[in-house]
């Protein structure tokens, strides 16, 4: 089942058949809103809205664990995020889509479902899946999206937007875009065994540039409105194009707790597995 987690101006999925809200619990607390569950052209497909309908919740306020907990209880084997970012270079102008393929995570959040009675450790080399990427390639070009096939993002804390020194630092270590919300969801959504690809939209040259001194909510509206439509569209077109996926995906994406258990059989907390029952329940069989 395709997932789309939509970020800043990206708050529904429009041309849904058969669309309802439902809330969906999760063991490791509250999802940023109900899920949005329909179809598009056969293709069963949910929604959540990263920061809540009406964006109520700020980067740092949004309970990622309990997002992607939510998603996979939802079916969610493939997940699409999408969110609005700064640029760190000069080629990536505001209104460019990157599908990112790496990441540097600055936040200071909860990264992991595991700990507390059951460990283990999953990797991150290949943090996005390429297949799905693919498909967010063609479908963007196939629309006449300006669109660049990788980059790194440095995920930020936030709220508040950079400093001109941490600018210029992200920049030398090489990063391509800016963002506050894809750390640490793409850890999460490997942890869970989903795949997962990131579809980030520039809105602005972060305050390294000349000509964007002081990033300002307001100087980046005009943009975010258009990339908002544009994600849309191209959402649209990936889930019209979707065929079955492979089973088992390519790069192993549905496979990544396969040997990542650490913690001994007899060892495991009965009340840590219970917790788990979604996101690892392919690996540790039914909760005791």
């Amino acid at each position: 089942m395709l997932g789309v987690v939509g970020g800043s101006g990206v708050y529904e999925i429009e041309g849904l058949e058969g669309a309802r809200w439902e809330k969906i619990g999760s063991a490791f607390g509250t999802p940023s809103d109900e899920v949005l569950i329909g179809e598009h052209a056969g293709l069963r497909m949910v929604f959540l809205p990263r920061h809540g309908r009406g964006h109520r919740l700020s980067p740092s306020e949004i309970d990622y664990r309990a997002n992607i907990d939510a998603l996979k209880r939802a079916g969610v084997t493939d997940l699409i995020s999408v969110s609005s970012c700064g640029s760190l270079r000069e080629d990536l102008a505001p209104g460019t889509f990157v599908i990112v393929d790496d990441f540097v995570d600055r936040t200071r959040r909860q990264a992991s479902f595991f700990g507390g009675g059951c460990v283990a450790h999953v990797s991150m080399a290949r943090p996005v899946c390429a297949r799905l990427g693919d498909r967010l390639e063609r479908a963007a070009r196939d629309l006449g999206l300006a669109v660049v096939r990788g980059g790194t993002y440095l995920a930020m804390e936030g709220p508040q937007f950079s400093s001109r020194a941490e600018s210029e630092l992200y920049r030398s270590w090489g990063c391509h875009v800016i963002g506050m919300t894809n750390m640490p969801e793409a850890k999460l959504a490997r942890e869970a065994e989903i795949c997962y690809a990131s579809l980030s939209m520039v809105t602005d040259y972060d305050c390294w540039h000349a000509s964007h001194a002081a990033v300002q909510v307001g100087d980046i509206v005009g943009v975010l409105r258009s990339n908002a439509e544009a994600a849309r569209r191209l959402v649209a077109r990936v889930a019209g194009a979707w065929s079955e996926r492979p089973t088992p995906c390519p790069q192993g994406c549905d496979r990544a707790l396969e040997h990542a258990l650490i913690t001994d059989p007899r060892a495991r907390d009965p009340q840590a597995l219970r917790r788990l029952a979604a996101v690892a329940g392919r690996v540790l069989g039914a909760p005791r």
